[in-house]
């Protein structure tokens, strides 16, 4: 009697509407899964489209072509012998289902539609999906003619169904079905379910990996069983990375580990388990219960030979640090934008602050990965920076080398610049080997000003030299917006200028709670193509250099990080920076990481955060300096959330960003007296002075 089977779950790099593309790594994957002894191969979600389609998932095309890549997954003489399930969008009655296909040697076995959505965070697919709300209900599918054809098949079961081999029973979750209070693998384990499988296209947020692994282990912790685990990876058009961690575990213990970040395209975990080990498990926790409609197939996922074949132990998760993580995911995605886009590398503004030195230090990162990738043997890498330096000869080793190449860092000085911020940038450039100008914008602003003063008669002053707060202001944002315009100038033209082909990306270096009070100028050198580091905070990029000092050895961060964040735009005093972030904002930057949880995540508006933060600051302010904290944040961040609608597409990588695209939902025109819920928090101060 078999009892032991080989399943293999993975992690593809898809992206959306690339359809020839999207086949290949499927098909990859399942000749992998097929060299490695699997008799199952289970990919991510929406495999086949790719999970980012967002509106694209109304047209009639991205279904058509999604049977059409169906079809030949059919035909493939690769997927013969194994059972293959992929996912895909499929229209029921005219209803539009997020849908898994299994299929195995040309037939379609069954097409399991989603039960539960998700439509929480950077999920919205209650937009283009509907639920399957009927449980343990299966409808027949007439399937597309061009599959008809092909299979032999009119229709398939279509609905909450599981797959019963002659050996074992297989239930499919999706994604967000494991995350749900009502998860389907609690009934289907009760029924004797023995395998659940999930395909998910789970995005990375910092210290989120724990959580996803947790569910996991207690998915089959309850009442036994093997669970596993597929995951998208990598950035399929859009501001989410997606981290992959294929994973396979069984009555609550992991087994197989696949990486959170890597730039393969494909990866392939299997597994080795007996299945005797599930059904001694389940022996205690199992009862009689509603049936689950069963799919019977002809065919089995172990072998009767198998007495010798050593099964998969137990293993412990090896997690990523969230210095690690702002390292390798920002990385990830910058690659693979660089390589999709067309595009000759990076230009970025490099103030020698902590900010834009993160970026540079991202960048630096990217650049170590790609070689270790090429040393590795990755030939798709290979591949794709050959064709991103335009030249076929070129492998890269170093990777100071191959950031000469691809990275340019520019320092844009003004009369309002320190020799402090010059030799910092130029120092962590010449240690990351990142092309570095030096430049001057005094002419321009001076030119931008004669402009104003022709045409008005009056000379704007800084307010250190007599200016009001409204002229202070405006000189600040023309030196900003210069830096931008010419940063974009030397991104499309320096190449040109060089003879090389292609132009450059501009980075972006504003964090996330800068965005969240609207601390920057809008349309200044914020504003880019993408920004790595959009959605970190201050502190965790402060950690995320020490690493950098560690691990890359880039000495140069140390002065970096001691020198106190300054924008420069005001008069220096003395040949000495007079201005600082925190001064000009009234809160420092770990006072704002709190704020910027209570706000997003703790869903508190003013009255409800002051009622919150008078408990946890309670040992450091008043209740009265607590709310006029509480009080500056708001008028702060009600008058500048007009500028997250222009603001640079960001990496998504903390789960109380204010990133305005679908992330955070808010108005962008508020009455900034917050009139109402202020007085609230008036009333509750005076109550307390009272007693």
């Amino acid at each position: 009697m078999g009892r032991k089977v080989i399943l293999a779950t993975c992690s593809l790099n898809q992206w959306a509407l690339d359809f020839d593309g999207n086949l290949e790594r499927i098909l990859r994957s399942i000749a992998i899964a097929k060299s490695q002894g699997a008799k199952y191969r289970l990919g991510p979600e929406l495999e086949i489209c790719g999970y980012g389609c967002a509106d694209h998932f109304y047209e009639s095309d991205t279904l058509l072509h999604c049977f059409q890549v169906l079809r030949k997954l059919l035909e493939s003489p690769v997927t013969q012998d194994i059972i293959c399930d992929v996912g895909m969008p499929i229209m029921h009655h005219n209803v539009r289902y997020n849908c898994r296909v299994i299929f195995l040697n040309g037939k379609i076995l069954l097409i399991r539609p989603k039960m539960l959505l998700a439509n929480y965070g950077n999920n919205r697919e209650f937009r283009w999906f509907s639920p399957w709300n009927k449980l343990r209900h299966v409808e027949e599918y007439y399937l597309p003619r061009m599959i008809q054809d092909m299979t032999g098949q009119d229709t398939v079961p279509f609905g909450d169904c599981v797959l019963s081999t002659k050996d074992t029973c297989i239930g499919s979750e999706m994604c967000a079905e494991l995350w749900n209070p009502r998860s389907p693998h609690v009934d289907m384990g009760l029924d004797g379910v023995e395998i659940f499988t999930n395909s998910s296209a789970s995005y990375h947020e910092l210290r989120k990996a724990d959580h996803r692994v947790n569910l996991v282990k207690s998915a089959t912790t309850k009442s036994g069983g093997i669970y596993m685990f597929a995951n998208q990876k990598g950035c399929d058009g859009d501001r989410l990375y997606y981290d992959g961690c294929a994973t396979v575990a069984i009555n609550g213990d992991i087994v197989a580990q696949g990486r959170q970040f890597s730039l393969d395209d494909v990866e392939v975990v299997t597994a080795i388990l007996d299945l005797e080990d599930v059904r001694s498990y389940k022996g205690e926790h199992c009862h009689p219960h509603v049936p689950c409609h069963r799919v019977k197939v002809d065919f089995s996922l172990s072998d009767c030979e198998d007495v010798y074949l050593p099964t998969h132990q137990p293993i412990e998760w090896q997690f990523h640090t969230p210095e690690e993580e702002i390292s390798l995911g920002p990385a990830c995605w910058l690659w693979d934008y660089l390589r999709r886009s067309g595009q000759a590398g990076f230009l970025l503004p490099l103030s020698g602050g902590v900010d834009s030195s993160s970026t540079a230090c991202i960048v630096y990162s990217m650049c170590v990965l790609v070689c270790q990738a090429v040393r590795d043997g990755n030939t798709q890498v290979l591949e794709d920076v050959q064709r991103v330096v335009n030249d076929v000869s070129y492998t890269p080793r170093d990777p100071r080398e191959l950031c000469r190449r691809i990275f340019t860092t520019c320092y844009m000085a003004s009369e309002n610049s320190s020799e402090g911020t010059r030799n910092r940038a130029k120092d962590l450039a010449s240690q990351i080997g990142s092309s570095h100008m030096n430049l001057n914008i005094d002419m321009a602003v001076k030119g931008m000003l004669g402009i104003f003063s022709m045409v008005t008669g009056k000379c704007p002053q800084f307010r250190a030299n007599g200016g009001s707060t409204r002229e202070n202001l405006a000189l600040q944002n023309v030196q900003a917006r210069i830096r931008m315009i010419l940063a974009y100038l030397f991104a499309q033209l320096s190449q040109w200028a060089e003879g090389k082909p292609g132009g450059l990306l501009v980075l972006g270096s504003a964090n996330v709670d800068e965005s969240l009070t609207g601390y920057f100028t809008k349309y200044d050198c914020s504003s880019a193509d993408i920004n790595p580091i959009g959605g970190i905070s201050k502190t965790d990029l402060k950690s995320f250099l020490q690493y950098c000092v560690e691990q890359f050895q880039l000495t140069a961060l140390k002065s970096i990080m001691a020198a106190p964040p300054t924008a420069e735009l005001e008069p220096l005093m003395d040949g000495q920076v007079s201005q600082t972030d925190e001064s000009d904002m009234g809160m420092t930057y770990s006072e704002l990481s709190v704020i910027g949880r209570l706000r997003k995540i703790s869903k508190c508006g003013p009255y409800s955060m002051f009622c919150k933060l008078i408990h946890t600051w309670r040992e450091a302010l008043s209740p009265l300096q607590v709310a006029a904290k509480v009080k500056h944040f708001f008028q702060m961040y009600s008058v500048n959330r007009h500028k997250m609608t222009t603001v640079t597409p960001s990496y998504h990588a903390e789960s109380y960003g204010p990133d305005d695209n679908r992330f955070d939902l808010r108005p962008f025109l508020y009455n900034t007296r917050w009139s109402w819920q202020f007085r609230a928090i008036d009333n509750q101060v005076g109550i307390r002075q009272s007693t």
